[in-house]
C-alpha cells in the first residue's frame, strides 16, 4: 500500500519533542530577523520578507506547541513496550501499536527508526538505520493464520528494488515451511512470536514478559523433542529435533 500523506506537524510529532524546539527556534529567527534584514533589488520581495516578521511569532509559538505532544507521545511508546507480559498481551494491541512496539524496541538497540505512514496491511512499516546498515521491515500481527511465502517474495523484490541491506519480516504468530525455505538464503530475516517475545524481552527496562521455550518445529509445526548426537564432533550433545524426521531435518 502506498504511503500516505505526511504532514510538517506529524513529522515532529514522531520525532523527539526537542525537534520541536529546535525547529522553532529556526523557525523565528529566519522569519522574524534574517529574512526582514535581507533587501534586494526587488521592492516586492523586500515587502514580502519584512511582512514575515509579523507571523513569525505565531508560527514558532504553533511549532513549539508540538513539543509537549511529541514528549508525552515517546514516553506513552516506551510504557507500552516495558508493560508487556507475554505474547498475548502483544497480540491484543492494535496494528499501530504493534508496529510502534517494534519500532520503540528497535531504537533501544541504537537504530534510527523511520515510522511510516501507512496502511493496516502495507508493505515497508519502518526503516532502521545504524552507521552504514539500511534495514526495511514488516510487521505482521497475524494471530490466525501463519505467514505464508507469497509475503515474503513481496518484501524480497521490495529489497531488491532497494538499496537496503536486508529485510525483516516481524509476526507475532509464525511462518509457514515454505516461507522458511525461500527466506533461508537471502538478506532476509524472519521474526516469529516466539523470538519476538524475546526480543522484547531483553530491550524491556525491566523484563516483565515471560519468554517460552520453542516447542514446535517452525518449520513444518510438528513437535520439538530432544535427542542425543550418537556420531561427528557433536557425539553425545542434547539437541532439539523435529519429532517429523525425517521428513523434516529441523534442528537447534
Amino acid at each position: 500500500m502506498p504511503r500516505k500523506n505526511t504532514s510538517f506537524a506529524d513529522l515532529l510529532l514522531l520525532a523527539p519533542w526537542w525537534v520541536s524546539v529546535v525547529t522553532a527556534v529556526i523557525t523565528y529567527f529566519l522569519m522574524g530577523r534574517l529574512l526582514p534584514s535581507i533587501e534586494t533589488e526587488n521592492q516586492i520581495i523586500n515587502m514580502v520578507f519584512k511582512a514575515l516578521a509579523v507571523p513569525a511569532p505565531f508560527f514558532a509559538f504553533f511549532i513549539l506547541l508540538i513539543a509537549p505532544f511529541s514528549f508525552f507521545n515517546s514516553r506513552r511508546k516506551a510504557k507500552q513496550l516495558d508493560t508487556q507480559k507475554s505474547i498475548e498481551t502483544i497480540r491484543q494491541l492494535h496494528w499501530r501499536n504493534f508496529e510502534e512496539l517494534v519500532a520503540e524496541a528497535y531504537r533501544r538497540q541504537g537504530y534510527r527508526v523511520s515510522e511510516g505512514e501507512f496502511g493496516a496491511d502495507g508493505g515497508i512499516d519502518l526503516e532502521l538505520r545504524k552507521s552504514d546498515e539500511w534495514v526495511l521491515v514488516q510487521c505482521k500481527q497475524w494471530k490466525a493464520q501463519k505467514v505464508g511465502v507469497r509475503v515474503i517474495r513481496e518484501m524480497f523484490g521490495v529489497l531488491s528494488a532497494s538499496n537496503a541491506d536486508k529485510v525483516i519480516v516481524l509476526s507475532s504468530g509464525r511462518f509457514t515451511p515454505q516461507a522458511i525455505d525461500f527466506a533461508s538464503d537471502k538478506p532476509i530475516v524472519l521474526v516469529d512470536g516466539n523470538e519476538l517475545l524475546s526480543f522484547i524481552h531483553d530491550v524491556q527496562t525491566e523484563p516483565k514478559v515471560e519468554t517460552t521455550k520453542q516447542t514446535d518445529c517452525p518449520r513444518c509445526g510438528s513437535e520439538l523433542v530432544e535427542r542425543q548426537a550418537k556420531r561427528g564432533p557433536n557425539a553425545g550433545n542434547i539437541f532439539l529435533g523435529c519429532s517429523g524426521f525425517p521428513k523434516c531435518c529441523y534442528t537447534e
